[in-house]
């Protein structure tokens, strides 16, 4: 049996002190009434956030379905096996997960979070079936997931249309920081998590025979051929057909930049914020194509397990939902800031961006919201540049750990929690670091 089980978890501390913190500062300021409150809403809030998850997740894993039936996840999985052997070593250099994985984090380099979830949960199921341990994170789980929420973000579109719509001066000038920053803490949370499965000298997951790897194998072909009922008989139009369709896209897209009276105004606020999520769609259903998959089929196949995850992951977001809301209604978390700030001017954060920076790893809705109103006040201010780079930068980390590990039924989060922290931890520092080295005064 793991000895870890019989140790408290990281989340099970989080939580306790979540709520009893919450509670206890709540009775010495009076402020029992809001954290009751709070308690419900954020419970009905948990529950419609994984309802309307179903649509996005069935949606997204059934274009990866269509990737999974045209064999580009063992393609790519074979691509980088160099890298991601190194990276996670337990885990077969062919295996969906490698893919899956891949999949997820180039979702997320392009900004692309309502695609990122389902591929990170596609992922973490596919890691699950390599679990000798059931319920309990494997090393390439807890790196995965640290790796996940530091947010390595190549483009943080999102941000930038806020910025655009607020009428920032130059709104994708958060790029370099956010950059800089996100591989700052891309790092650190590889390292914290490679350097925490060493000194974790409790998980001793089973050995694997030597004759794993033929076995391996030999399920991957299984799994393949399992795919032959989404595949039609190979033409020599199809490949044909699928280059046709990303021609005519990149037709479409040249000539409405000819239509466009600001050029470069068009490839930021519009080709790299709107056109990217469906450019993408376009590009599986292109792929696709020119593979012979049977594009409906693979889509509404895949689709079916969207439901059946978003179920699974309910308990899990009601729970840490319901801790944070409980914490932020209780003042205790304006008391945590209030502590903290004269400590944030030597990192060259201003007191407004402190809550930001607090509630980052905790929630992503309160976290966008105060992003979005120190933008809206004033948009080419420096505490609007450096929330902006936070936002971009880094993960809503207790929101991801719930959606990943429950949709997958792991309770033993081993140090996936320390690791991810350590990340957004990195990601502020260094977002404030970059943010004081690059900021002009002209209007970012």
């Amino acid at each position: 049996m793991d000895s870890s089980s019989e140790r408290s978890s990281a989340i099970n501390i989080v939580f306790v002190l979540f709520i009893a913190g919450g509670v206890l500062f709540a009775g010495f300021t009076g402020h029992m009434h809001d954290i009751t409150d709070a308690s419900f809403e954020s419970a009905k809030s948990a529950v419609s956030l994984a309802i309307s998850l179903i649509g996005i997740m069935a949606f997204w894993l059934g274009m990866v379905r269509v990737l999974e039936a045209g064999g580009l996840m063992y393609s790519i999985a074979r691509a980088v096996r160099p890298l991601m052997v190194r990276l996670f070593p337990d885990v077969p250099a062919d295996h969906p997960a490698m893919s899956a994985m891949i999949l997820n984090m180039s979702a997320n380099m392009l900004g692309l979070g309502n695609a990122a979830t389902p591929l990170g949960i596609k992922a973490m199921v596919e890691l699950n079936k390599l679990n000798p341990i059931p319920g309990t994170a494997t090393n390439a789980m807890c790196l995965f997931l640290a790796i996940n929420t530091s947010s390595v973000t190549l483009l943080p579109l999102g941000v930038i249309g806020v910025r655009a719509a607020a009428g920032a001066a130059q709104p994708a000038a958060i790029f370099l920081p956010t950059l800089a920053a996100t591989i700052i803490s891309t790092l650190v949370g590889v390292c914290a998590a490679l350097t925490l499965a060493l000194r974790d000298k409790a998980y001793q997951p089973p050995k694997r025979r030597s004759s794993a790897s033929a076995d391996e194998e030999i399920e991957l072909v299984v799994e393949q051929e399992d795919f032959s009922h989404l595949r039609t008989g190979q033409h020599s139009l199809h490949p044909y057909l699928g280059w046709s369709l990303i021609i005519l896209f990149g037709a479409a897209a040249g000539y409405r930049a000819m239509l466009a009276q600001d050029l470069l105004d068009f490839l930021i606020n519009e080709l790299m914020t709107f056109w990217l999520m469906p450019a993408l769609m376009l590009l599986i259903i292109a792929y696709g194509v020119a593979r012979g998959v049977k594009i409906y089929e693979a889509v509404t196949e895949g689709a079916k397990q969207g439901f059946d995850i978003a179920v699974r992951i309910i308990p899990f977001l009601v729970a840490i939902l319901v801790a944070i809301a409980m914490f932020r209604a209780s003042g205790a978390m304006a008391l945590l800031a209030g502590l903290l700030n004269p400590i944030t001017g030597i990192i060259f954060m201003p007191a407004d961006v402190l809550p930001m920076a607090l509630v980052r790893p905790l929630s992503g809705s309160g976290a966008f919201g105060i992003m979005s109103d120190l933008v809206a006040q004033d948009p080419n201010s420096y505490s609007a540049y450096l929330a902006s780079t936070m936002q971009g930068s880094t993960e809503t980390t207790f929101y991801v750990l719930a959606v990943y590990f429950g949709a997958v039924g792991i309770t033993r989060i081993r140090h996936a929690l320390v690791a991810a922290l350590l990340a957004d931890f990195a990601g502020i520092i260094a977002s404030c670091l970059m943010c004081r080295l690059l900021w002009s005064g002209a209007g970012s």
